[in-house]
């Protein structure tokens, strides 16, 4: 048991630090472009970052898989001490986000073209996303091979690789965005206003790039060398990572559809209820990052552990994973009830978008502990690269907030307070949904079927 717990906080530690500073680059850009002067309200500012991220969160959140598919097969092949599939795997996941990258670029004119058939918005929020999107979209390439580069530092057992890489990525996007956008006093540079965020998320993406591939060619250089990479596009291997990855791909459209229906759902609310919604998505997001860490340090230790042939290492991972993951779940809701004000505070001088967000506080006590059951779950399927599982869960999710949005719509027709509460309402049925799958089919997707296979 102690040595479980060691391993767990070995991996869950720097997932966690390096988490920490996630919330808080979404929370800087919000806060810049809330104090940048311009002739636009705050909230249509807000609004036009809030749109913006969603259109990237349409497109990155689809390809999720890369991380997802590259950690759970990278753990197992390290369990196995198979160091050349390990060399593989990371060869297959890094070509394909590179594919893909070049496709989104070929396509990005059109693609907003069709988002803007189904997102409304006012004029002016529409334009600021736009902005947004054109600078922000030449990081693709950056910003897919990093999700498979860290999937494959955890899957290695190295989260502190993942860590710093992220570390490097946010501050740099911190720092750049006020930097771009605000200027620096004294210096003559008034900053490029609401484009400057949009450059430094650009700028981050390819400084963890470069960390990324850096500290994979001078600590794991040595695996590649003899590893056959010829073989890692063609075979069984190749085939067993593209059906892997093609349930992983549905699953992460199932996201994409949740988080952007919220998002688009919200924006018919007027830019007052959509920078409320903003807000409130990423306070309900903020101890997400935390549970991610014993998330990660779940898929990493089971995948290992199923490599391994253990199954009762495997069951007590999940358990002692759950345990730590639920209590940090607990001290969340304590903060909520005593920070919440202050947070929104932070992300926004305006008075009226805060006691807008005061209005929906009742909601983030019962989301983290539902949150932290589903996200850790998520965590130790990827390990058991249970896929079939992770997309079925997330079919469920995708009705359960339709469907209840759609059954609060019909009993209440406005777009006011009233069915933002419902929207909400939404949101958690999508989680519980997860949450209850996820649990009902553990034993035979995590405990049986991985071991069942030759």
């Amino acid at each position: 048991m102690k040595e479980i717990n060691r391993n767990i906080f070995r991996l869950a530690g720097p997932s966690i630090l390096a988490n920490i500073t996630v919330p808080f680059v979404g929370m800087v850009d919000i806060a810049v472009a809330g104090h940048i002067s311009a002739s636009l309200p705050t909230a249509t500012l807000i609004g036009g970052i809030s749109v913006g991220s969603m259109l990237f969160d349409l497109l990155y959140w689809n390809f999720g898989f890369l991380r997802v598919g590259t950690g759970g097969m990278t753990a197992q092949a390290y369990g196995r001490k198979d160091w050349a599939d390990c060399a593989r795997i990371l060869f297959r996941g890094v070509g394909l986000a590179l594919m893909i990258a070049l496709l989104l670029l070929a396509i990005q004119w059109p693609f907003t073209k069709l988002a803007f058939l189904v997102v409304d918005s006012s004029d002016e929020v529409r334009d600021l996303a736009l902005q947004y999107f054109f600078i922000r979209i030449w990081a693709a390439p950056a910003t897919l091979s990093l999700m498979s580069f860290k999937g494959w530092f955890i899957g290695m057992q190295d989260t502190v690789s993942s860590m710093t890489a992220d570390l490097i990525i946010n501050a740099v996007n911190i720092v750049g965005s006020i930097v771009l956008a605000l200027g620096i006093p004294g210096t003559g540079f008034d900053g490029l206003g609401f484009k400057g965020i949009a450059l430094g998320t650009v700028a981050a993406q390819y400084s963890g790039l470069l960390f990324a591939v850096c500290r994979t060619v001078f600590r794991y250089g040595h695996l590649f060398r003899g590893a056959g990479l010829r073989s890692a596009i063609k075979g069984a291997e190749l085939r067993k990572f593209l059906v892997i990855n093609r349930d992983l791909f549905v699953r992460s459209i199932c996201l994409v559809a949740i988080y952007v229906g919220f998002t688009t759902i919200s924006a018919a609310f007027g830019d007052l209820l959509l920078a409320t919604g903003s807000i409130m998505m990423k306070l309900l997001m903020l101890f997400s990052y935390f549970t991610d860490g014993f998330a990660y340090a779940g898929e990493a230790l089971t995948g290992k552990a199923i490599g391994m042939r253990d199954r009762e290492l495997t069951r007590e991972t999940v358990k002692w994973t759950f345990v730590w993951s639920m209590g940090l779940g607990l001290f969340f809701v304590l903060i909520y009830v005593f920070g919440g004000t202050p947070i929104v505070r932070l992300m926004t001088s305006d008075a009226a978008v805060v006691e807008s967000c005061r209005d929906f506080f009742l909601w983030l006590l019962p989301m983290p502990l539902i949150g932290c059951m589903a996200f850790t779950w998520d965590g130790i399927y990827v390990g058991a690269t249970a896929a079939k599982e992770l997309r079925n869960s997330t079919i469920a999710a995708v009705v359960a907030f339709f469907g209840v949005w759609m059954i609060a719509r019909a009993i209440h027709g406005e777009y006011d307070v009233t069915a933002m509460h419902m929207l909400m309402l939404a949101y958690f049925a999508h989680l519980l949904a997860r949450a209850l799958w996820l649990q009902l089919r553990y034993r035979k997707a995590v405990l049986e079927k991985p071991f069942a296979r030759a």
